[in-house]
């Protein structure tokens, strides 16, 4: 949240919770002086109804939305300065990231290389117009989807994928905890060598 935020004072933020756990993350932003102007939106059973749940908060009725995971705290102001400027011309944007593995399809007992050159790591967040994402979310089986890109194809819209950044990982394991704050502390001092130069400028 503080990256949006960081990129621009005035963007919206509904943050989006599992059932039950709005009283939880009050009690945490208390306890930590955490003041960002946010919206609170119940999530439900999939992640899809959990982004309609987050776009039916949203007042506005033009311009762009950002879907962006909880667990990818470490995206860079450059992810996502080049998605919504991406959405505000029109396009669905999606950032991914080229693969360093060698990577294999199986079937079976058996496997084929796979051309890694024709493969990206898809990460958040992923940008719209917000009239042609809620168009998406219209489509009866919506909670069937794993991402929004993929929903938004099935109205016919084209994808425009776009450079992410390899800090934005998708926490998911001990491990990818572990990594996430390694990096976080070199993003933290990044950032406030940035505010140095700006306030020596």
């Amino acid at each position: 949240m503080e990256a949006f935020q960081r990129y621009d004072a005035k963007t919206g933020v509904v943050l989006v919770l599992p059932a039950g756990q709005a009283k939880q993350w009050k009690d945490l932003c208390s306890l930590h002086g955490f003041m960002l102007a946010h919206q609170l939106a119940e999530g439900g059973e999939t992640r899809g109804h959990s982004v309609r749940s987050g776009l039916n908060a949203i007042a506005a009725t033009e311009g762009v939305v950002a879907v962006h995971d909880g667990v990818r705290p470490l995206v860079s102001q450059e992810t996502i300065a080049r998605g919504f400027a991406l959405a505000e011309s029109g396009k669905n944007a999606v950032p991914g990231l080229p693969l360093a593995d060698s990577l294999r399809i199986t079937n079976g007992n058996k496997s084929r290389p796979l051309d890694r050159t024709l493969v990206r790591r898809i990460q958040t967040p992923q940008c719209f117009p917000l009239h042609i994402l809620r168009e998406a979310y219209r489509h009866p089986r919506f909670m069937d989807f794993t991402d929004d890109a993929q929903l938004v194809e099935t109205t016919g819209n084209a994808i425009t994928l776009y450079e992410g950044n390899a800090e934005n990982i998708k926490i998911t394991t001990p491990f990818d905890l572990k990594l996430a704050g390694l990096l976080a502390g070199e993003i933290t001092l990044d950032i406030l060598s940035q505010q140095n130069r700006d306030n020596n400028e």
